[in-house]
């Protein structure tokens, strides 16, 4: 028998799962490519300087049932109890319809950003939807499609704010002092790398003069209070001021909303609208405002435009990626929406409607109001007379310890609010046995005489300014409340999109790779999904293991000392990592080291992280093979030596290349004092064959969201974590509510410890099942599509950049710039056509603009690499009609694609080709194919009709 060569012929090795080619197919692939072994390949494409000599530190490959059976060990060393911790994080129930049909539905979640909207049309309707839940329960019209939590929602309002307030040079920002201290941290960081100056006090007592440009205050307060804000509105707008108000949605269902009292901005956390704790996330933030600061708002906006036939049809608005075209102009660098988890809240408010949602909240708040009423007859006195859900109970300091003895004898967390106070916030999940608990708590010992049911609800005036207008009035959440309508809403919700369940998803710079089904069955185990985020680290043990050995194997890939999984999302990480380098100069008496250099190729989002990390860009050319121009480099370096700070460096680079000289630009940045960033959106080309602190980058993040299967969840989640070397490491972030216990932290960048600390276990498993071997094979198996892509399309499209050997990486770019003086075609004409057989499109025009960017990944089958480039190619045949006149140069297949259904059946069919060719353009999309929702959109129509929550229902193609 042969011994078996490589992870791919061991059966039950899961590498050979997560491989799309078989053996045959890769020798078929290399034939093709003119390389006799995989290793010859890697050898020409991979430079040899920066190549790894010995396999990755990393234990060896576990089958599926041997991972699932660890996770569930881990698992059952957390413990779940039920904590009335609040601060913006409440238990709730998801929906079992919801849960099944969508945070378990590989339909859902592994779709990618709906940035090709004619196939994106369920999930745009489900985050519209979500808009218009946040516009009306907040009274403000404008509502983007979510940010990645509170506390970051609230430092991107700040952003907001100084960005329309005329203001000095060194601009003062209030944030009210009971607000959560999670937000107040990263809001500080935030501030202070732009250096804006943060005053944390009672709002009351904050006079708007000077510089002020706005406030941020909690409503309600962190401790439970409910206070008035319409004085503090009213000052604000008269200095010309902005008022941001952080809030909750359940509260908004009894409390006046914030735009009918003088709120400009309003922000705050979904979560409790059905989706799990998870110990920190990830939860969809929500962010409003009003209409005139629009154009403002930061992430990502659905609006609703026409098709070429006059339809309705969604697509993402104004300012979407905006970091992507303005760089270091951008006033945000938000590229991840938490939009699975957007999708969520929003159902769940389908799934309740109006009725629903002031009942829960009606619940909650009498079951407070009971639990209130019980203390008081404790002996303990309430320290706010005003709340919804969240009370601060003054017992005193010799009974305070024993009364939370009492509680974790019930496994119950309180939250301590100083020595001698405690808050306690109630949830959905809370019941009257529950707030009987909390009673006998507070008894400490004793028996407390007093039980739920024989106490009164709350007083009225416990909530001051109530809610006197409706919400939620718009049908979507008035339709749906028999079990089998919703199922089937959400499944055609989801047959109107196209995910990897239909077809390869080849984004270049977006890596779209097999989510597997064993990677996420434990991330709604409840002894993941039901912690909060602040509950006692010795309840967590299961989540710090998992923690700990996630960090040290990410460091053993990436070759770095230390690991902060605290960033959740890619752009986070770039601006952490920024954070970082900054505090080293700090510390090292270097403040004035905050020159960044940033190669013309780099993502979007690099040049605007820097700017929010309080650096000066300095862009760097690159030459004519794509790489970045070393002499340009060398000069730049050499101008601002005094301030260099760091240079941001994808590597393989943007263009998809392994640039030969990387160490060497690595050197030189370190010879004039600077540190490098290494962009690790292209990770995947990297693991097991070389490692960023190697080649010389000092500290890099990671998108687990890309090349370590977490999903991308239709444009969110992500997670960012960011890996440092070791004179670095003092400088991680920290957390003031769970002190991470770092020296010289660089502050605070998420509102949650360790990000979106439940979706972790799906990398944990990734890694923990390909092991150190298998994760080396996918990189091979990644750059040897890529390069069999590149080499069938030969002769059809040119690749506009190769390295070694005419080599790309794990990408590559074709450029169909020519046919747009032969044929009149351009690159989002190709595009659209691609959705005709079945595919979502590359990415288009970034880096480079009018190109395509291809990267398959290594999960891909030679048959689904076959199909796609075969579609391509046929494309170009159909190109080639126009260019020989056989085709009209404006009516043709190309430039009127897509053709969904609505147009093919039309009884007015005018085309000079036929409705056949349109539709079928091979044997394989008559088999099967996600047909697009909605012929090609009408994007400016969109931006000057700007509408950004449901219109009326009669307008839905699809009803």
């Amino acid at each position: 028998m042969t011994p078996a060569t490589s992870p791919r012929d061991i059966p039950d090795q899961f590498a050979s799962r997560h491989n799309g080619p078989r053996p045959d197919d890769v020798a078929a692939m290399l034939a093709t490519l003119g390389y006799r072994s995989l290793d010859a390949l890697i050898d020409t494409a991979v430079p040899a300087a920066i190549r790894l000599r010995k396999p990755l530190d990393l234990p060896a490959a576990r089958t599926e049932a041997q991972v699932l059976a660890a996770l569930r060990a881990l698992a059952g060393e957390n413990q779940v109890w039920r904590s009335y911790l609040g601060m913006g994080y409440h238990d709730c129930v998801t929906p079992s319809v919801i849960l099944r049909n969508v945070i378990e539905n590989p339909g859902w979640y592994t779709a990618y950003t709906p940035y090709q909207p004619e196939i994106a049309q369920g999930r745009l309707e489900a985050l519209l939807t979500y808009q218009t839940m946040v516009g009306d329960l907040t009274a403000l019209p404008v509502a983007n499609a979510s940010l990645l939590d509170e506390a970051t929602a609230a430092a991107e309002a700040m952003a907001l704010t100084l960005g329309v307030v005329k203001h000095g040079e060194r601009p003062v920002y209030l944030v009210d002092d009971r607000c959560h201290p999670q937000t107040i941290a990263v809001v500080r960081t935030r501030a202070a790398a732009r250096g804006v100056e943060t005053v944390v006090a009672d709002p009351a007592s904050f006079a708007f003069e000077g510089d002020a440009a706005g406030a941020l205050v909690q409503y309600p307060a962190t401790d439970g209070e409910i206070r008035d804000f319409r004085t503090l509105a009213e000052r604000a707008h008269a200095k010309g001021a902005l008022l941001t108000v952080a809030t909750d949605l359940l509260a908004l269902a009894l409390l006046a909303p914030p735009g009918e009292w003088g709120a400009d901005i309003a922000v705050g956390n979904s979560q409790r609208f059905g989706v799990p704790l998870g110990y920190g996330g990830p939860h969809a933030a929500f962010f409003a405002t009003r209409e005139e600061y629009r154009r403002f708002l930061p992430g990502r906006i659905i609006g609703v435009s026409k098709d070429v036939d006059g339809r309705m049809a969604l697509r993402m608005a104004l300012q979407t990626r905006e970091q992507h075209i303005r760089r270091e102009k951008a006033t945000s660098n938000i590229c991840t929406a938490q939009v699975l988890l957007a999708v969520v809240a929003g159902m769940y408010a389908v799934y309740h409607g109006p009725e629903g949602i002031r009942r829960i909240a009606g619940r909650v708040h009498d079951l407070t109001g009971r639990l209130a009423r019980g203390v008081e007859q404790l002996g303990h006195k309430l320290a706010h007379r005003t709340y919804f859900d969240t009370l601060a109970v003054e017992v005193g300091k010799a009974a305070l310890p024993r009364i939370v003895e009492a509680a974790a004898a019930r496994r119950i967390n309180l939250r301590r609010l100083s020595d001698s106070r405690l808050g306690v916030a109630l949830d959905e999940l809370t019941g009257p046995a529950d707030v009987d608990d909390l009673l006998a708590a507070f008894a400490a010992g004793k028996t407390p005489g007093v039980s739920a049911e024989r106490l009164e609800g709350p007083p009225a005036d416990a909530v001051p300014i109530r809610r006197a207008t409706g919400f939620m009035d718009h049908p979507v959440f008035h339709r749906y409340r028999a079990e089998t309508e919703m199922l089937r809403y959400l499944k055609r919700l989801e047959d109107r999109d196209l995910s990897l369940t239909s077809a390869m998803i080849p984004l270049g710079s977006c890596t779209m790779k097999l989510n597997a089904t064993t990677e996420m069955i434990p991330i709604t185990w409840r002894e993941f999904s039901g912690i909060h985020p602040f509950a006692p680290r010795e309840q967590t043990r299961g989540y710090t293991k998992l923690f700990e050995s996630l960090e040290q194997w990410l460091c053993a890939i990436t070759g770095f000392a230390a690991c902060s999984l605290q960033p959740n999302a890619g752009a986070q990480g770039e601006f952490t990592g920024l954070l970082v380098v900054r505090a080293y100069h700090r510390a090292q008496s270097q403040a004035h080291r905050t020159t960044c250099l940033i190669p013309q190729s780099a993502h979007g989002t690099n040049p605007a992280s820097a700017v929010m990390a309080g650096m000066d860009v300095v862009v760097v050319k690159t030459d004519p093979n794509g790489n970045i121009d070393l002499a340009d480099l060398e000069a730049k370096a050499a101008t601002h030596k005094d301030s260099l700070g760091a240079l941001m460096v994808t590597y393989p680079s943007t263009h998809g290349v392994f640039e030969a000289g990387i160490k060497d630009i690595c050197a030189l940045i370190h010879k004039y004092g600077g540190q490098v960033y290494m962009d690790g959106a292209n990770m995947n080309a990297q693991v097991g064959l070389c490692r960023p602190a190697d080649i010389g980058a000092d500290v890099c993040h990671i998108n687990l969201h890309k090349t370590f299967c977490i999903p991308h969840g239709g444009g969110g989640p992500g997670m960012g974590p960011i890996c440092v070397a070791k004179h670095l490491a003092a400088h991680l972030p920290d957390h003031p509510v769970i002190p991470l216990g770092i020296p010289q932290s660089c502050g605070t960048v998420s509102a949650a410890p360790w990000g979106s600390a439940s979706i972790l276990p799906i990398s944990w498993a990734y890694i923990a099942m390909m092991g150190p071997d298998g994760l080396a094979e996918a990189t091979k198996i990644a750059i040897l599509n890529a390069n069999y892509v590149m080499k069938r399309l030969e002769g059809h499209f040119a690749v506009l950049y190769a390295g070694a050997g005419g080599l790309v990486a794990h990408e590559g770019i074709l450029d169909p710039r020519p046919v747009k003086n032969s044929a009149g075609i351009e690159a989002e004409d190709i595009a659209k056509r691609l959705m005709d057989y079945g595919f979502h499109p590359p990415t288009l025009s970034f880096p480079v603009h009018g190109t395509l960017m291809v990267e398959p990944t290594e999960s891909e089958s030679k048959e689904e690499l076959d199909r796609f480039c075969d579609a391509l190619i046929a494309i170009r045949q159909e190109i080639r009609e126009i260019e020989r006149g056989e085709a009209d140069r404006e009516d043709n297949l190309v430039k009127r694609a897509p053709h969904p259904l609505a147009q093919l059946v039309a009884d007015d069919w005018k085309r000079p080709y036929s409705r056949e060719r349109a539709a079928f353009p091979t044997p394989a999309t008559r088999a099967h194919k996600i047909w697009p929702a909605v012929g090609r959109i009408d994007s400016a129509y969109g931006d000057r009709n700007l509408i950004c929550s449901c219109p009326p229902i009669e307008m839905y193609a699809g009803g």
